[in-house]
C-alpha cells in the first residue's frame, strides 16, 4: 500500500502546486487525472525521489520514500513525461547499461532479464535498432522495459500516450495494463480514456488540491439521470445556454455545438437524456472547483 499524508509544495515565486494532498493507492492501476498544471507532475517527482515537498509524508509497506532516496530508488520504476535515451545505442545495449546501473552485475542474469523485457514489450525484432530511430510509441515500450528492470514495486507513468497515435496508444495501455495487477502503478495523465479503460481506482487534482477519488464506476453513478444534451446551431445559443445552465463541457460535432450540461430535473427545449461517462465526471468536477 502506498500511503501518501498532506503532501504540499510550494515553488519559488509562491506558486502552490500542491496543497495538502492525501491518498491510499493499493497494488493495481490508480489513475490521477487533472489538466496540465495541476501539480501531477510535481507529485509524481516527489514520488521519485525528483523534488522534496514543503510538508506530508509518503511511505510504501513502512518505507520512508522521501527520507530514504536510495532505498525508494532500488524499487522504483519511473517513465517520466519527458524520457531521454543515448539516439546512437541499441536498446539492448541501453537495457543492459541500465540493468548494471541498477545493481543486476551478473551477466547471465542481466541476459536473461534484459531479453524477457523486450520480448514483453514487443521490441525484440528490433532490440539492435539505435533507439534514436525509434517511433514515438516505441521509445515509450522501451521506457516501460527500463522502469521494469529490477521487479519495482512502484511504477509511475506520467502522461505515457500524450503525442501517439491510435494504434501506438492503443499497444501501449495493453502492455501497461499486463504489468498493473500485483505492483502499484500511477498513470498521471490529463487524457480520460486512458483512466478509463485501465484503472480501478482514480483521483482528479486541479490547483493543486485533491477534488476526487473514488471508483470511474461509482463517480459516474453519481451524474445518472442528470447528464442532458443538445446540439445547437450558433455561438449566440450556446453562449445563452452557458448563462442558464451548469456547463459540463462542450464539443464540436459535424461542425455544430454539442453541449452537455448538469441537470437534477428534465430540461426542455429540445435537451436530450444521455448517458453519463467518465469525462462528464471529469470536466464537471473541474467546473466545479474552478477557481474564483
Amino acid at each position: 500500500m502506498l500511503s501518501i499524508r498532506n503532501l504540499s509544495k510550494t515553488y519559488s515565486g509562491g506558486v502552490r502546486a500542491l496543497r495538502g494532498v492525501s491518498l491510499e493507492i493499493a497494488p493495481g492501476m490508480f489513475g490521477l487525472l487533472g489538466p496540465n498544471g495541476a501539480g501531477k507532475s510535481t507529485l509524481m517527482k516527489i514520488l521519485a525521489t525528483l523534488l522534496d515537498p514543503d510538508t506530508g509524508s509518503a511511505t510504501l509497506d513502512g518505507l520512508d520514500l522521501i527520507l530514504n532516496k536510495d532505498a525508494t530508488r532500488r524499487l522504483l520504476g519511473y517513465l517520466p513525461q519527458e524520457f531521454g535515451v543515448y539516439p546512437k545505442m541499441s536498446a539492448v545495449d541501453m537495457l543492459n547499461h541500465l540493468a548494471v546501473m541498477k545493481g543486476i552485475s551478473k551477466s547471465g542474469e542481466r541476459k536473461e532479464i534484459v531479453e524477457g523485457l523486450l520480448q514483453q514489450t514487443n521490441l525484440w525484432d528490433v532490440r539492435k535498432k539505435a533507439l534514436g530511430g525509434y517511433s514515438g510509441g516505441m521509445k515509450q515500450r522501451f521506457g516501460i522495459a527500463q522502469a521494469l528492470l529490477a521487479n519495482p514495486k512502484l511504477i509511475i507513468v506520467d502522461e505515457p500516450t500524450a503525442g501517439l497515435d491510435p494504434a501506438e496508444r492503443n499497444r501501449f495501455l495493453n502492455l501497461l495494463s499486463s504489468i498493473g495487477r500485483n505492483v502499484v502503478v500511477i498513470l498521471s495523465t490529463h487524457i480520460v480514456e486512458d483512466v478509463r479503460e485501465l484503472c480501478s481506482k482514480m483521483a482528479i487534482i486541479s490547483s493543486g488540491e485533491l477534488i476526487l477519488e473514488g471508483m470511474p464506476a461509482q463517480t459516474i453513478d453519481v451524474l445518472k439521470g442528470r447528464v442532458w444534451s443538445k446540439v445547437v446551431p450558433t455561438d449566440a445559443e450556446r453562449e445563452a445556454i452557458e448563462k442558464a445552465y451548469p456547463l459540463i463541457s462542450m464539443h464540436r460535432v459535424g461542425g455544430l455545438n454539442e453541449v452537455r450540461v448538469y441537470s437534477e430535473t428534465p430540461l426542455g427545449e429540445g435537451f436530450l437524456l444521455v448517458e453519463a461517462d467518465l469525462e462528464d465526471v471529469y470536466f464537471r468536477e473541474l467546473s466545479r472547483h474552478r477557481p474564483n
